[in-house]
């Protein structure tokens, strides 16, 4: 039997568009679980997930990337993992991989424009920054974008969440 990381999950809701239910927190919860399982990640971690809407995610992107657009999510990793092998040592008893801003009104835009679920769409923008929190980047190389688009698919897989063809 395998054995998984303990996971502490901080919650904050920053917009009104889109209700977030216990329903919406434990589908992003085993988004989570599953990429840390998929990538046999054992330590105890903590991930910091905010829902919010495109104005909001807009004014991240515009100060952190310099993109003055709405976006889907953004990850703000707190390890840099280029040079490292595995996993960092963690110290504390939790280890907190970083931060995921959700907008929720844009994951039920392309949720809509993919012809798939909300959950599907939620669940997917959830397992691409998590991987991001773990050091992939798909912004490095054609290589790299599709080794990350693999790992997603086979989450979303294991999910129960298959993707549609168009947006893996």
């Amino acid at each position: 039997m395998r054995q998984r990381c303990r996971l502490k999950i901080d919650f904050e809701n920053q917009q009104e568009g889109v209700p977030v239910t216990y329903r919406l927190k434990m589908l992003i919860r085993h988004a989570i679980e599953a990429t840390l399982d998929y990538e046999q990640y054992r330590n105890p971690v903590e991930v910091s997930v905010t829902l919010t809407d495109n104005r909001q995610i807009r004014e991240l992107n515009r100060r952190f990337r310099q993109i003055d657009r709405a976006t889907d999510v953004l990850s703000f990793p707190l390890f840099d993992y280029s040079g490292e092998q595995g996993e960092p040592p963690v110290d504390e008893l939790v280890g907190m991989l970083g931060d995921i801003v959700i907008s929720l009104e844009q994951a039920q835009l392309q949720a809509q424009e993919y012809g798939h679920s909300f959950e599907r769409e939620a669940a997917f923008l959830c397992v691409h920054a998590m991987l991001h929190l773990l050091g992939y980047d798909h912004e490095t190389g054609e290589a790299d974008e599709l080794d990350m688009r693999r790992r997603q698919s086979e989450i979303l897989e294991r999910l129960g969440l298959a993707a549609s063809p168009d947006r893996e």
